[in-house]
């Protein structure tokens, strides 16, 4: 019976999922370009920027990952807070800087962007390889935690294999008919059961087990000391200095994570991205939740190891509350993997459709639709080596992060510093992307108590440089408003563009 009733629940928000995403598109016609469909043809308003983008922070990993590191080591899960805080108060200026510019010139992505500030396309081509190889890891992650999430509060009614299915049908059904609109759409009920669940789990579960917060904390300070500070218990020396280093990496790279640069390009004005920027930081508050549900769950459900621990919010959940309980909270946790899988999948396709398979004169013409069947592809890869490679892609998520931060100098350096050449970006992100597979790969990632990928963007960097001071000079006969991104304003409903005065090509 209590499966029964958790799964009808659950089923019945998959189905709505998919309606949503299917309204999302109503009234715009089958015919929309690729614009509509993979950055809402830039018609977001700041209530849908901001869902949708959160639902980028809010996935899996924080009804999972996020509780299992708090079981397991304690204080360094702080990490996700800190570097998504400081990761939008850079997004305040990087955002509309980035959608300025893509606007300006019609661009839909991050190797849009990089394809024309440096007048390469095979440049677009090849770092949509690199973010693609960085991204399918993640939507292996959405369907393994989605799988993990139905099985559990279906109390094993459901396989993971049948889970692993559903998530990968479900996201796949909206997104390649809606595409980012439609996740928009789902991130709206996505967050309300959030919101909803989170906030009634922080005070029942507490009150439940513990008889309020002051004897729940009380018993950690007593029992579990070593979890409130750094390293955190037995993690391997996640201190300070990794925590900063950390900290400092990711928000670098989440300003220019391909999957943020979609929400931002979809936002209807400059301004819509500002009031986002400084709205997403309340969302991140209901990260304490798992984070301290977590290490209650230290004192009520003992002993998990190794993956199990990741289920350990859920065991509280279903050892105490009543199946419909169980399958609405399964329902906010499943969502919150669909809705970043969704613009995971959708990011790639748009960078293979545009910059790769689009950038063929006689593939031109469909770049939607190659857009479309890619999303299909990406998550039928992800989905298949789920089942029979699972740590395939595992081993690649280590870098997933260190190495999407090798692209910030290539891109962020080189929209507001002219003399940044192609030779020198180019270097640079070869460098540092090798030296990152190198440390990780090799087991020395934290190196010298530093996060590796901070290690990499600095090698990065300093190769950048001293290739542009010491080695061939290009010369780009374009005028500055063509190549960096300069203080354009776009009125919200269209007008004349102001730039700021151009400078000499050899500047």
């Amino acid at each position: 019976m209590n499966s029964a009733v958790a799964t009808a629940v659950f089923g019945g928000f998959m189905v709505l999922t998919v309606v949503l995403g299917l309204l999302a598109v109503r009234g715009r016609g089958a015919g929309g370009g690729l614009t509509e469909w993979s950055v809402g043809g830039r018609s977001l308003g700041t209530v849908f920027i901001w869902v949708l983008m959160a639902g980028e922070s809010y996935t899996s990993f924080s009804y999972l990952g996020a509780a299992g590191w708090g079981y397991n080591f304690g204080a360094p899960v702080l990490f996700v807070l800190a570097y998504m805080s400081c990761g939008y108060a850079l997004g305040y200026v990087v955002g509309p800087m980035l959608w300025a510019y893509a606007r300006r010139h019609g661009l839909v992505g991050i190797t849009d962007i990089v394809a024309h500030r440096y007048g390469r396309p095979w440049l677009g081509a090849a770092v949509a390889l690199l973010a693609t190889v960085c991204l399918l890891p993640y939507i292996q992650l959405q369907i393994t935690g989605m799988g993990v999430v139905v099985s559990t509060i279906s109390y094993g009614a459901i396989s993971l294999d049948w889970a692993y299915f559903l998530g990968f049908a479900v996201t796949t059904g909206f997104v390649v008919v809606s595409g980012l609109r439609g996740s928009a759409w789902v991130s709206v009920l996505k967050d309300v059961l959030v919101i909803g669940t989170l906030g009634f789990l922080v005070v029942y579960v507490p009150l439940h087990y513990f008889d309020g917060y002051g004897p729940f904390l009380d018993r950690i300070v007593a029992e579990k000391p070593q979890w409130l500070t750094f390293p955190g218990h037995a993690s391997g020396g996640l201190g300070q200095l990794w925590f900063a280093t950390t900290t400092l990496v990711n928000s670098l790279t989440v300003v220019i994570f391909p999957t943020t640069v979609a929400g931002c390009l979809g936002a209807r004005n400059a301004e819509a991205l500002r009031r986002n920027a400084m709205y997403l930081p309340f969302y991140n508050v209901l990260l304490f939740v798992p984070m301290l549900l977590g290490m209650a769950a230290l004192f009520v459900v003992p002993g998990l190891t190794g993956a199990d621990s990741n289920l350990a919010l859920f065991r509280l959940v279903v050892d105490s509350l009543p199946a419909w309980a169980v399958g609405l909270i399964g329902a906010a946790a499943a969502l919150s993997s669909i809705v970043p899988m969704a613009v995971f999948m959708l990011v790639i396709g748009t960078m293979w459709g545009r910059s790769v398979l689009g950038a063929m004169p006689r593939l031109a013409a469909r770049q939607k639709l190659w857009s479309q069947l890619v999303v299909v592809a990406a998550g039928a890869v992800a989905l298949l080596l789920t089942y029979t490679a699972p740590d395939t892609l595992v081993r690649l998520s280590l870098i997933s992060y260190e190495g999407m931060a090798q692209l910030v100098p290539m891109l962020l350096l080189g929209l507001v510093w002219r003399r940044l050449t192609l030779h020198a970006a180019v270097s640079g992100l070869v460098a540092g992307f090798a030296l990152v597979c190198v440390l990780v790969f090799g087991g020395h990632d934290p190196v010298w108590g530093m996060n590796a990928g901070i290690v990499g963007l600095a090698v990065n960097t300093a190769v950048a440089l001293a290739v542009t001071w010491l080695g061939p000079r290009e010369r780009d006969e374009r005028p500055d408003a063509e190549v960096l991104a300069l203080d354009d304003e776009f009125p919200q409903g269209g007008g004349t563009v102001r730039h700021a005065p151009v400078s000499s090509p050899a500047s």
